[in-house]
């Protein structure tokens, strides 16, 4: 657009289309974020299908995801900078553009590096797309109707992660793995149409303000080395030169990036912001939300497939009943936030989360479908109700200038917390798995006599399918090594499960701290 040209900024666009523009807005920004977070999440399913493609292990399988959300992470950053140059309409369809483009060469793939980079495409573009539309949308409405607003924009935050691994699986079981990548495509044209004219412009300034590049640098230094590290750490070994290197560069970038946006005039995060009491107990929870809520959106497709012997289809098909009762959760949980303190529905809502994953550590291979559908559904309830109130608080407690500002960093803490959440708890499964498969080779010796027979039962069946005498010894122990695998497997999950519990409990600490504030503020408001 050019500077002669008339700007549809939202005072204009509201004065066109009336009252009902916040909701042409949201449900842009809302359409635009579904297609986002379905390939954030429709690949989970997609995990042993393409380990067994490209012949690699969980620790490369599992970037599809973490590489994603890395890069989300660092484009958040770059959200402020890109719509004060671009303005939001140019910024929303490009990005929608380039998310695309990675869409289609992640399903086009030739190898699992092409793969990965097609999801750091994708993961850059919606972390630059994904507060524009939460600051847009909390611009619009009125104080008194924010809640509600940041209630239906959660719908495309949490609701699509629900709903995300059954697409996935239906994909999977009726075409290939590859048609996982497509499904967002069909979103993302429908939300650049309606982004070309529901979305606000601005002018191209004359003189491109500057950008914090150093900093940026830092962040992506930080974050590489810290999640390559994590990563790589049980196969290279964690005292491994490489690894203590990389974790070490990481440590190093992540200090040296909060002194530098503590120095630098054009901070590409402004730290000082965490000075707000209130703001920081809501970040700090966003970052704990967000790893527990990613993690487990990964890890429990995985554990249903790998050892449960679920398709794909049906461990997408078990996340659904979750999904629709977020659709019905999330409204009224937005409305409720407006009228209740924001603390409260957090607590409410983790412990609940909490609740589904310590009746999920029960989980074994005899689990019914039915068992594991109940068992999701009561952690996402939790979700429903902690992030409507998730995203209010964290910007009510801010002044107006620093409302963009903020959303941005609050859906950068949460993503942040998501991409080292599934890095995290890939390496603990690893770790666990390799204890216990240890743990239980050290009881299969000849004196154990559960062990002998059923070495001997084996050994007979087979030699009824008249295998020689050799093929049977050999075929007997590989059976007893793939029940042991098996089990250690399933014994990791179990501990893991445990550990999204405590992350969940853990975030208890900073909603405590902003229930504390947010009474404070009240009880200062009525004096």
């Amino acid at each position: 657009m050019t500077a002669s040209a008339p700007l549809q900024t939202a005072q204009v666009l509201t004065e066109r289309y009336g009252p009902a523009y916040r909701w042409l807005v949201t449900i842009t920004g809302m359409v635009g974020v579904v297609s986002m977070v379905l390939a954030m999440t429709t690949v989970n399913v997609a995990v042993p299908d393409v380990m067994g493609a490209f012949g690699i292990g969980q620790d490369k399988a599992q970037w599809m995801s973490s590489a994603y959300m890395a890069t989300m992470t660092a484009g958040m950053l770059m959200n402020a900078w890109m719509t004060g140059v671009l303005g939001e309409r140019r910024t929303f369809v490009g990005s929608l553009f380039f998310f695309s483009v990675g869409a289609l060469l992640g399903g086009m793939a030739p190898t699992e590096d092409g793969l990965i980079f097609s999801r750091l495409l994708q993961g850059f573009s919606a972390g630059i797309a994904q507060p524009l539309v939460m600051a847009t949308i909390f611009t619009v409405f009125p104080v008194e109707r924010r809640g509600m607003a940041m209630g239906v924009f959660g719908l495309g935050v949490v609701f699509a992660p629900a709903i995300g691994p059954t697409l996935g699986g239906l994909m999977i079981e009726y075409f290939s793995w590859r048609y996982v990548f497509f499904i967002s495509l069909p979103f993302c044209l429908i939300a650049a149409v309606m982004g070309l004219m529901f979305m606000p412009t601005r002018h191209i300034p004359r003189v491109i303000p500057p950008f914090d590049w150093l900093g940026f640098g830092l962040l992506c230094l930080a974050l590489f080395g810290l999640m390559t590290g994590i990563a790589d750490g049980q196969r290279e070994g964690w005292s491994s030169d490489i690894i203590v290197l990389r974790l070490v560069t990481g440590t190093l970038a992540s200090v040296a990036f909060i002194f530098w946006e503590l120095y630098t005039p054009r901070a590409l995060l402004d730290v000082r912001i965490f000075a707000n009491i209130e703001f920081s107990a809501a970040a700090l929870i966003a970052f704990i939300f967000g790893a527990g809520m990613m993690g487990s959106t990964y890890i429990i497709p995985v554990f249903v497939q790998t050892i449960i012997g679920f398709t794909p289809l049906l461990a997408g098909l078990m996340m659904m009943p979750a999904g629709i009762m977020l659709a019905f959760i999330f409204p009224l949980a937005g409305r409720m936030s407006d009228a209740m303190p924001a603390s409260t529905m957090i607590i409410g809502g983790l412990l609940l989360f909490f609740a589904g994953f310590a009746w999920m550590v029960t989980a074994d291979i005899d689990t019914t479908f039915g068992t594991l559908v109940a068992m999701v559904m009561v952690s996402r309830l939790g979700l429903g109700f902690i992030n409507p109130s998730l995203n209010a608080s964290s910007l009510k407690a801010l002044p107006a200038d620093k409302v963009r500002q903020g959303a941005g960093i609050a859906n950068f803490m949460r993503q942040l917390g998501g991409a080292f959440g599934i890095n995290l708890m890939v390496a603990f499964f690893e770790i666990r798995t390799r204890f216990h498969a240890d743990a239980l080779t050290a009881t299969q010796e000849w004196g154990n006599r559960t062990t002998s027979r059923l070495l001997i039962l084996v050994e007979e069946l087979m030699q009824r399918t008249g295998l020689p005498y050799q093929q049977q010894k050999a075929g007997a122990m590989e059976y007893l090594g793939g029940m042991m695998n098996t089990q250690a497997q399933m014994l990791a999950f179990s501990d893991t499960f445990i550990i999204v519990g405590v992350v969940a409990l853990l975030a208890l600490i900073p909603a405590a701290m902003l229930s504390r504030s947010q009474r404070r503020a009240r009880r200062l408001a009525w004096n």
